[in-house]
């Protein structure tokens, strides 16, 4: 099984780059996921006209499967609201045998900060609790601070409550986007995986736009990061699955 994380594509940014996007949709298409993840910032302001920019390019990726969730810049302006139109629920689930992928919206309107809020704790639990197979969170905001990323201020404000329910329930994966860079923390038997921008100039240092891979095979997930620029696919770690 095949999942394809990708985050941060800021369609509507003067940094966006129709290139990378190009490339993006044309090894989505090749790689032939199970399930796209698209976690967030698919705008950069979070207007109507924005929107319909972000919802032609979402279009062209093909899959069998797509669940996307908003960032705090698809929030700003009301665009939360436009965000449901177009892409139904901020709350997206996928289920099948092997994999349960619940996505939850992180965002506080016109605030770059994140927050999950109490009041999504028992949908995470009722879906990601009591369940076999692959569990995975997909958000927005990332959970822990990323290296390299400068003085931290949006982690979302209950993610001490986050992170615990993440172990309660044995979730193995957190996808997560906002800051740009790729990134792997293991807490516990919980991995937090933070994908780059895979289509925006605003890049961190010399860091490039990519997009995460995750394969499922035979016990183990193996996680590739794609480097959208010169497409070279290099593999960050095989992780051994639980059960």
């Amino acid at each position: 099984m095949r999942i394809l994380h990708i985050s941060d594509l800021h369609t509507t940014s003067s940094n966006f780059v129709a290139s990378w996007g190009e490339t993006v949709v044309r090894n989505v298409r090749s790689l032939d996921p199970d399930v796209v993840v698209i976690t967030g910032d698919l705008t950069n302001e979070g207007h109507a006209h924005e929107y319909e920019v972000a919802s032609r390019f979402v279009r062209h990726i093909r899959a069998a499967n797509l669940l996307v969730v908003p960032g705090n810049h698809d929030a700003r302006n009301e665009g939360y609201v436009i965000f449901e139109e177009l892409f139904g629920t901020r709350m997206p689930l996928f289920r099948n045998d092997r994999v349960t992928i619940l996505g939850i919206d992180s965002t506080e309107p016109d605030l770059d900060d994140g927050h999950v809020g109490r009041e999504k704790y028992d949908s995470i639990r009722g879906n990601l609790g009591d369940t076999d197979g692959l569990k995975i969170l997909a958000m927005h905001h990332h959970l822990v601070p990323i290296p390299g990323t400068g003085r931290e201020r949006h982690i979302p404000v209950d993610s001490g409550d986050v992170l615990n329910l993440c172990l309660e329930l044995g979730i193995d994966f957190v996808l997560s986007g906002h800051k740009h860079v790729h990134w792997v923390w293991r807490i516990e038997n919980t991995y937090l995986i933070t994908a780059g921008t895979a289509t925006s100039r605003r890049l961190k240092g010399r860091s490039w736009p990519s997009f995460n891979i995750l394969d499922i095979e035979d016990g183990n997930a193996v996680l590739k990061e794609m480097n959208v620029t010169t497409e070279a696919v290099r593999e960050v770690r095989t992780i051994p699955l639980r059960g």
